[in-house]
């Protein structure tokens, strides 16, 4: 087994980046039926500002940014014009309730961004590239694998999904695929990813994918030793899925220099609007986030 080290950041800014679609589905789809004042479904806004709040009690960053799909990358899909294909539609009560999430967002002076034509994936590595360089660490939130690529001794997983909060380090990531952060690329290469429609070699599965790594260290370094890989199948799958790892390569690799929209001051946390978030909780009919909210007084005069 691969040495490794539990996260356990440094720095004193910590950028949380919040894979947005990633939230709204599954706030969308944790709390089946809810609607507002007005009879408009709410059950996909109330989950999302809920989990928002929840991360941002339990990672307390001194910055904080949602990152949006802007659609899928044009260089994936021609390589592989299959590329979530699966995936089905956005449900249209979903699209209009993340246009609500925006403006909890906005009225919670948190940044939110997307480009269009960029995957949020892509947009995140670029901000923690940036923000690694810049003495940062970060916390990302998503339940994306891609995302154990970007983890380091800095850059750390919140997984929805586990049952305890925790932030995965490089220790998580050897736990769940049994090669290092550095090696995911290669591992994801190799078995493929379902998710995104991403075909793998045939016959190699995550433990194989695995033991492969840990002798040879790298896809280029299975090559190099063929010879010594056991079962003559094996070696022949391989062999002739070398033009499937090198698309798989550039698939699965996140883009970490793109021109990002929003800049890391940009990400700073700020004092929430409490007028403006009164509005939209009596809007919806949220109740108990309207009770929890903080007014000062004179605000308060005005609403009321």
């Amino acid at each position: 087994m691969n040495s490794a080290k539990s996260f356990d950041p440094a720095p004193s800014r910590k950028i949380l980046l919040v894979d947005g679609h990633a939230y709204a589905y599954r706030a969308f789809y944790a709390i089946r039926e809810m609607t507002g004042p007005d009879g408009a479904g709410t059950n996909g806004i109330f989950g999302f500002i809920r989990m928002i709040h929840r991360m941002v009690d339990f990672v307390n960053p001194t910055h904080v940014a949602v990152i949006w799909d802007g659609g899928l990358a044009p260089e994936r899909l021609n390589l592989l014009p299959d590329y979530k294909a699966d995936r089905p539609s956005m449900p249209p009560e979903l699209d209009r309730q993340i246009e609500e999430m925006w403006g909890f967002l906005d009225a919670s002076n948190i940044t939110s961004a997307f480009i269009p034509g960029i995957e949020a994936d892509d947009l995140i590595g670029t901000l923690t590239h940036q923000a690694v360089r810049d003495g940062f660490s970060v916390v990302i939130a998503s339940s994306d694998k891609d995302f154990m690529q970007l983890v380091n001794d800095n850059v750390g997983l919140l997984n929805p999904t586990d049952k305890v909060p925790r932030i995965w380090g490089v220790a998580e990531v050897v736990e769940k695929s049994g090669v290092l952060p550095t090696q995911i690329v290669e591992w994801l290469s190799l078995i493929g990813d379902s998710v995104d429609n991403i075909p793998g070699v045939l016959g190699i599965g995550h433990k194989t994918a695995t033991e492969l790594l840990q002798k040879f260290g790298s896809i280029a370094g299975i090559f190099d030793g063929i010879d010594t890989v056991t079962g003559t199948k094996r070696r022949e799958s391989l062999l002739g899925s070398k033009d499937i790892l090198a698309r798989n390569l550039e698939l699965i690799r996140l883009h970490t220099n793109l021109d990002s929209p929003v800049t890391l001051q940009e990400c700073s946390r700020q004092d929430e609007n409490p007028t403006l978030l009164s509005e939209l909780y009596s809007r919806w009919g949220f109740r108990s986030l309207l009770n929890d909210l903080v007014i000062p007084p004179l605000e308060q005069s005005v609403l009321f």
